[in-house]
């Protein structure tokens, strides 16, 4: 039987709390669309999508109209390209690439990823002309997103794709520094990359997922944040107790939302991503969380134990509230897309090295953080390299999305509008880690990682 009490609590987590359903995301593989000429592939590769996501906007706009809820995203994300491509030369790639941008177009939705590699061992001919028009292909699109995969835990670290990243991330932001640099917002470098994340710009159709499958992603630092504080003074134990019970309550609206969408689509329901994706919004912000646990700023000493507890009991209350709990799950800490955490650069609490300690214990990375312009190619390697090596360590996915702000100094800004925010260009270290990065190779894996 309904509980009115719990149907007013869902409602207030809407309309004062900003509780939404981040993002609808279709899996779609595209291995069958395999082909030696590139105009073949890129007719399949289109055909496959609009037909497969036809429906996917309508059923997530009919959906948020039959419950109240907000769905904020549609999106789609495609076998890593690298992988469908094969041997395809760096224009057949970019030509790829304005497929996919098509396909978003003719289907509506915000996103589409999968323009995507994984390197973490080696990389073939394919891997390397995918990955030498990834700027050309973030400035000449507008939907299409990329990642690339350079670690995993079982075989360590490919320093040859972190170098090639870092001369990447520097042409993205090159290319499109008259729109903010907005080709580095777009472009994520993983370890440990997970197969059915449904968030952008990291989520790519993997290898071992059905031919389409229903992802999705749910969000609600706000309706954490309200729970904290009603609260008031309690024990860690109690908090972290309100914490799980706030993220089950989120996870079953969650939960609703994704099987509806796959029966209606006629394709399998795949995971809940418990992630607390926060917003630009006021009220909607992660590093508010945190200082309603009692920090004076997110930043703060004690901020990574904060956030260790926050993420453990998400988890926890959310994988009750699912069969099928994936993706990244966890609390996300980007700095552009977070109230708070802007606020707290903004202050000179928050660092890049106090983001990275904070990224062990919770969900991907350094994300969404803008740099001075200058910065060199060697540098951006070596803010990969370290939080890279977090992930291998700690068996668990870390990722890098930083954005050189061309032309921009320390303490000026860039606005991305819309989810992604805007955000101070943050300092980084003066010393360089050149001659480490031009070494090359692999960082063998850790020992912990031989486990048969």
């Amino acid at each position: 039987m309904l509980d009115t009490r719990d149907i007013l609590e869902t409602i207030q987590m809407i309309r004062q709390e900003n509780l939404d359903i981040r993002t609808i995301t279709m899996g779609i593989s595209l291995f069958d669309c395999v082909s030696d000429d590139a105009d073949r592939l890129c007719d399949k590769i289109y055909d496959k999508i609009t037909k497969s996501a036809e429906h996917l906007v309508e059923t997530g706009c009919d959906i948020e109209k039959k419950y109240g809820i907000p769905i904020v995203n549609k999106r789609i994300s495609v076998t890593p390209i690298s992988l469908v491509g094969g041997n395809l030369s760096p224009d057949g790639f970019l030509k790829v690439a304005h497929t996919l941008q098509k396909a978003a177009d003719t289907t509506g939705v915000n996103f589409i990823g999968g323009f995507s590699a994984l390197v973490h061992k080696g990389m073939t001919v394919g891997d390397r002309n995918l990955i030498s028009v990834i700027p050309e292909a973030l400035a000449e699109t507008q939907l299409v997103c990329s990642s690339v995969n350079v670690a995993t835990t079982k075989a360590g670290i490919n320093m040859d794709a972190i170098r090639l990243m870092g001369s990447t991330i520097r042409r993205a932001a090159e290319l499109t520094a008259d729109r903010n640099s907005i080709g580095c917002a777009k472009l994520v470098v993983f370890a440990n990359v997970p197969e059915d994340n449904p968030f952008m710009a990291g989520a790519f159709h993997g290898v071992g997922e059905p031919d389409t499958v229903i992802n999705v992603g749910v969000s609600g630092p706000g309706v954490v944040s309200s729970a904290i504080k009603r609260a008031g003074d309690c024990d860690l134990s109690a908090l972290a107790d309100i914490i799980k019970k706030t993220a089950f309550k989120i996870t079953r609206v969650g939960q609703l939302v994704a099987s509806e969408a796959a029966d209606r689509l006629g394709v399998p329901f795949g995971i809940i991503d418990l992630s607390l994706a926060p917003t630009p919004a006021i009220g909607d912000s992660v590093a508010h969380i945190l200082e309603e646990m009692g920090l004076e700023s997110c930043g703060a000493h004690g901020t990574t134990a904060c956030l260790a507890m926050l993420n453990d009991a998400v988890k926890k209350g959310g994988v009750m509230a699912s069969s099928h709990v994936g993706g990244l799950s966890g609390a996300f800490i980007p700095v552009s897309e977070d109230a708070g955490m802007i606020a707290a650069v903004e202050r000179g609490a928050l660092s890049i090295e106090k983001l990275e300690a904070m990224t062990a214990v919770c969900s991907v990375g350094l994300d969404m953080i803008v740099i001075p312009g200058d910065t060199t190619e060697e540098v951006i390697c070596g803010i990969i390299a370290d939080e890279i090596s977090i992930g291998v360590a700690n068996t668990k996915t870390t990722a890098v999305r930083v954005i050189p702000a061309i032309g921009k100094e320390i303490g000026e800004e860039l606005d991305f509008g819309g989810l992604l925010g805007h955000a101070p260009v943050m300092a980084l270290r003066s010393h360089s880690p050149a001659k480490f990065i031009h070494r090359g190779g692999r960082i063998p894996a850790p020992i912990h990682s031989l486990k048969n």
